[in-house]
């Protein structure tokens, strides 16, 4: 039977899981809310490259992405932060929408699948 790994699980969730090769990771979002969505994007981005290595994969190995923005007119803003922090030809596949979120403070979720 392969192996499931689970990084920092609760009753809830957990960081990130991998199995057969996959890291799955949780939403993740800006611990400093009050940073406009540049900034949150940034906190967020950095927090997915810090939980990709400690499984022993990062950025370059994406393969999906779902994010989540409060207002939709900051996607382009969002966007201007994810492409910089895209390896050059890495795009993974990816879903943007508008939405509700647990905390009216958070900008931006952004959740994704990476390979090893």
């Amino acid at each position: 039977m392969s192996k499931i790994i689970r990084t920092e699980p609760n009753k809830i969730l957990a960081k990130a899981v991998e199995y057969h090769g996959f890291v799955y990771l949780q939403g993740m979002t800006a611990k400093d809310l009050g940073k406009d969505i540049k900034g949150q994007t940034t906190e967020v981005l950095a927090q997915i490259d810090q939980v990709l290595e400690v499984h022993g994969t990062d950025k370059t190995r994406l393969l999906q992405a779902q994010i989540w923005v409060k207002h939709i007119t900051d996607r382009d803003a969002m966007n201007e932060v994810w492409t910089a922090w895209l390896p050059t030809n890495g795009a993974p596949a990816r879903a943007c929408v508008e939405a509700n979120l647990a905390d009216p403070r958070i900008l931006v979720e952004i959740m994704v699948t990476a390979c090893k």
